[in-house]
């Protein structure tokens, strides 16, 4: 741990950030700022949005692996690189080899989604090969390696090498000239730490008065775990729904640049982010993956900041699958507390499911949700009913009238294994 410190600290500074920015110079975007009235109004703070999901390959991603591979030599070019990647990782090294000329192979897990699969393969075009391999970004990255070993190709870590967090650090750079000063806060997205790790030295060493804030998915909160173990260590059990900052253990690199620059660690549930997600697309009419929604959602949901403070967030990635948003919608809903699963037991009679939705059912509650689970016994029938109320203050009525009706009702806990199966 300690030798991965002084290697940190001697290779990634503002001076190595800032030789990245001229490294990256007509080749990564120039990303808008954009202030945010929706979040302005609801903290009382101006709230910009550094929108790097207008990035190529619609996330930050790009920049990390431009700058590693930009400084390979003409040997190791030829050897070819390879990364694992749960998705933006991928499509950053994809465009930096279409670029660069350079042939690479891109690991990423089941799990990504096909969008971002699709993308790595055509920013990459002839240059790079995309290999579906295990459940998760871990899985990949093993797979990866195993690669390198066997043919001499260069490792492009996602977030844990100092070319690629000084890469991902030339968004601070590039946020602090558009804004013409410093933010009082930045509040930035936590995976492997990466992109914490590249901002937040580089904001350190030129601007040590801002306020920085990491925000990790609670359950995949990794650089916390590390905080608090005072080094890297592997999460027993990981959520991967905000797939982008889902990793299992931080790097090595990137967690003493991280304690060094004083940042303050959060994390959000994914139901929250979920909500964030839809408030960014109906209100914003911005498309972010759950990632991108990290910064905004801990916005007046925990994280507190003064009216009439500058706050930036980085939105860090927008590729998000249209096909989830099913799932983004009901575990919003879940979260918010305006959906609920229950198991009733039905009498066979009749009038037994007229009682339910007579004796039960408030006005605004709506059935979202019906099916028989169990046939088989001839005097009752278990059904699964999912339930939307219209404000979660409806709940403790809707719970009453349950336990007065002449039902066998269950409530199944959101918190259950069995909820699992339902989102």
């Amino acid at each position: 741990m300690h030798g991965s410190s002084s290697v940190a600290r001697s290779t990634v500074d503002a001076a190595a950030i800032e030789d990245s920015v001229k490294r990256l110079d007509g080749v990564a975007v120039r990303t808008p700022l954009q202030r945010n009235l929706r979040l302005s109004e609801r903290t009382g703070a101006q709230v910009w949005l550094k929108r790097e999901d207008l990035q190529i390959g619609r996330s930050y991603k790009l920049r990390g692996a431009y700058n590693l591979i930009a400084q390979l030599d003409d040997a190791a070019k030829a050897a070819g690189v390879v990364c694992a990647s749960a998705g933006n990782h991928g499509q950053g090294l994809a465009y930096s080899c279409h670029i660069l000329g350079v042939q690479g192979k891109v690991y990423v897990p089941r799990t990504t989604p096909r969008q971002k699969r699709d993308r790595i393969a055509a920013l990459g075009g002839k240059q790079v090969k995309v290999i579906v391999t295990g459940d998760t970004y871990d899985d990949a990255a093993a797979a990866a390696l195993a690669e390198v070993e066997a043919t001499g190709a260069t490792m492009v870590p996602a977030f844990d090498d100092p070319r690629t967090v000084a890469g991902q650090g030339t968004v601070a750079v590039e946020l602090v000239e558009q804004l013409g000063q410093a933010p009082d806060v930045l509040v930035v997205p936590v995976g492997g730490g990466g992109l914490v790790a590249g901002v937040a030295t580089w904001i350190r060493h030129r601007h040590p008065g801002v306020r920085i804030v990491g925000v990790e998915p609670a359950g995949a909160a990794s650089m916390a775990a590390a905080f608090e173990a005072g080094a890297p260590v592997t999460l027993p059990h990981l959520d991967s729904f905000v797939d982008g900052a889902a990793v299992r253990r931080v790097g090595e690199v990137t967690l003493p640049l991280v304690q060094e620059a004083g940042v303050e660690l959060m994390s959000v549930p994914e139901g929250l982010v979920c909500s964030e997600m839809l408030e960014l697309y109906q209100t914003d009419g911005l498309i972010a993956e759950p990632a991108g929604a990290l910064s905004t959602s801990a916005l007046g949901n925990g994280l507190d900041v003064r009216p009439g403070e500058t706050v930036v967030c980085l939105l860090s990635g927008g590729n998000n699958d249209v096909s989830r948003y099913g799932e983004i919608l009901e575990r919003s809903l879940v979260y918010e507390g305006l959906k609920h699963y229950f198991l009733v037991t039905f009498p066979q009679e009749p009038g037994a499911l007229r009682t339910f939705l007579d004796g039960v059912l408030g006005p605004d509650d709506d059935i979202a949700l019906f099916e028989y689970v169990k046939r088989n016994n001839r005097e009752t029938g278990v059904a699964l009913v999912g339930i939307e109320i219209s404000s979660r203050d409806d709940l403790p009525g809707l719970l009453a009238r349950m336990d007065a009706a002449p039902l066998d009702i269950e409530r199944i806990n959101p918190n259950s294994p069995e909820f699992r199966y339902l989102i």
